[in-house]
């Protein structure tokens, strides 16, 4: 009889970030390579009716959002009504009193480590929070049977945090495609050159030359450096140089746009927001480079995105880009803005012949980096759990 593999995926989609991505590409895969096993997925609605799936897969609508008391008492019922012999929870709010057999993933501990700079929330509010969090984190990293993360960084960090055996928690790296673009997503692999990619940077009014970044704007993300170090080269620059800023939201763009002022940056910093993976492929291919400023991460999935548009690489000289991306990026220090911006002005002073030889380096080297591969150490990580008795 087929094994019943249940996957909590209520945080699909690309408005979820990078958990969001992890389970369409998750979903993606396995849907190629899992005929013998039957799997159920628990959706919100928005996805429920438009995601499509293979015969031998279900769909169950689960429409309440993470960290929630509904998740806490209403999830288990759904799932305990579908009978799986397994289920995949893609981040740590697994239910506390939900007793089964569970694989999770754990993408960093960033949320564990982070302090009061890193909420939104008042304060009371936070801790009121915080310490279910917390407790919910650990029960849930406890009582998985086994435990995916993303890097070998993770996996040391996730050993020691909370003192469980390394042979409880398997890598699987997460994947990019070797032709500038993300398997789930056309638009951004078939993304033109020339002319196109020339009318999205007037659609934007982004000023060239540019260095970009992408993702959202927490405090670890460390974008204040980045500013401070786009300040002092253009004190050194002949030619205006802008730094443009792709994918931040909520109240910490707000915050960094009153840093940005502070600062008198204004005139060299675009605040783009959310760009859609179609427009996203040609800012990185027309970026001097793109920079990743984190002081901490679980693995590093935009600098391969740049990799594979074509652009440089600048990151934190941080143990999980040193991993991730190998000599394939320039590093510099996080926390000197001034190594940041001797960095770039080395960078773009680069003869297009060097900027050529090392893009084509890192195409090559990201070729490593595969979600269907991701999604075949995932299944055969489910089987090694349902094969224990």
């Amino acid at each position: 009889m087929a094994k019943r593999i249940l996957i909590d995926a209520r945080m699909y989609g690309l408005e979820n970030a990078g958990i969001g991505r992890y389970l369409i590409n998750l979903i993606e895969g396995l849907s190629q390579l899992g005929k013998k096993e039957q799997f159920i997925v628990l959706l919100r609605k928005k996805y429920f009716n438009e995601l499509e799936l293979p015969p031998n897969w279900k769909k169950v609508e689960a429409d309440f959002r993470h960290y929630t008391f509904e998740e806490q008492f209403k999830l288990p019922e759904i799932i305990d009504k579908e009978e799986p012999d397994l289920v995949h929870f893609p981040h740590l709010n697994v239910p506390i009193l939900w007793r089964g057999k569970f694989v999770l993933t754990v993408h960093d501990l960033i949320m564990q480590k982070q302090g009061t700079d890193a909420t939104s929330l008042p304060l009371a509010l936070y801790f009121f929070k915080r310490i279910p969090f917390l407790l919910i984190a650990r029960s849930a990293v406890k009582r998985a049977m086994k435990i995916v993360v993303p890097s070998e960084f993770v996996k040391k960090d996730v050993e020691n945090y909370y003192s469980i055996s390394s042979k409880k928690v398997t890598v699987s790296y997460e994947g990019v495609t070797a032709l500038g673009g993300i398997s789930n997503s056309p638009h951004f692999a078939k993304a033109s050159r020339g002319k196109q990619s020339y009318k999205l940077i007037e659609k934007y009014d982004i000023s060239k030359p540019y260095f970009l970044y992408v993702g959202n704007a927490y405090p670890h993300k460390n974008l204040k450096k980045t500013v401070e170090a786009i300040v002092l080269l253009n004190s050194q620059s002949k030619e205006k140089v802008m730094f443009t800023i792709a994918g931040s939201r909520g109240v910490f763009k707000k915050r960094l746009a009153e840093e940005i002022k502070r600062l008198g940056a204004e005139k060299y910093v675009k605040l783009l927001g959310y760009i859609p993976d179609e427009d996203l492929f040609s800012l990185y291919k027309n970026a001097i480079a793109f920079v990743y400023p984190s002081k901490e991460e679980g693995f590093g999935l935009q600098g391969l995105e740049a990799m594979a548009a074509g652009t440089l690489v600048l990151a934190s000289d941080i143990p999980v880009f040193r991993e991730i991306y190998g000599h394939n990026a320039f590093y510099f220090d996080p926390n000197i803005a001034g190594n940041i911006s001797e960095l770039m002005l080395k960078v773009k002073g680069m003869t297009q012949k060097d900027r050529n030889r090392k893009i084509s380096e890192s195409q090559r080297f990201i070729k490593r980096y595969s979600w269907q591969k991701m999604a075949k150490e995932t299944l055969e990580v489910y089987k090694q759990v349902l094969e224990k008795k």
